[in-house]
């Protein structure tokens, strides 16, 4: 029961989430559905994963965004990051954005990629025309971004026994440590 520029909530792995726009494709089948890689990122899935796709209603207008570009993005970019990317990018687009996504942008000599820091009111919203957006701060530094924690048990198949001896090795001690003195 979607249809074409219906907002959705779409679900992934670990509790991320996302809002995206529907738009048709008569190729696929209805239980399936395509994502861009921006989108899987941000929800923390691959080609193949499961994911689940909610109406989401009516997705507020932002009233202000705030982003910032990923700091290996820009390296060697000078001048207005606002003119030459986001506002081409943005310009009557109606785009949803979520607190915390990532999305890249094409613009200029080369794809420039930004987190969104920020956004009012909500945790997610539309950028509409009358939209403020900023960009004014720090680059958002990539390691940051990409911490090692995000891996966890789930991400491992297959190994239970190895999970367990790991689990009794390094997990208890540091829970439990009064246990191993």
């Amino acid at each position: 029961n979607l249809f074409r520029g219906d907002n959705v909530l779409i679900k992934g792995k670990k509790r991320k989430d996302t809002v995206c726009i529907v738009l048709a494709d008569d190729n696929l089948d209805d239980s399936k559905i395509r994502l861009n890689k921006t989108v899987r990122k941000n929800l923390r899935v691959r080609l193949g994963d499961i994911i689940s796709v909610h109406a989401c209603g009516d997705v507020p207008y932002g009233k202000r965004v705030h982003v910032l570009p990923l700091d290996d993005t820009i390296e060697g970019i000078t001048g207005n990051l606002f003119d030459t990317y986001l506002k081409s990018y943005f310009l009557e687009a109606y785009r949803p954005v979520r607190q915390g996504d990532l999305f890249l942008v094409r613009g200029g000599f080369r794809p420039v990629e930004f987190k969104v820091v920020g956004v009012e009111p909500g945790e997610f919203a539309i950028v509409a025309p009358d939209t403020v957006i900023h960009c004014e701060g720090e680059p958002v530094c990539r390691e940051d971004e990409e911490k090692l924690d995000d891996v966890g048990y789930d991400d491992i198949g297959g190994c239970k026994k190895a999970m367990g001896q790991i689990r009794e090795m390094i997990e208890l001690p540091l829970r439990h440590p009064t246990l191993f003195k």
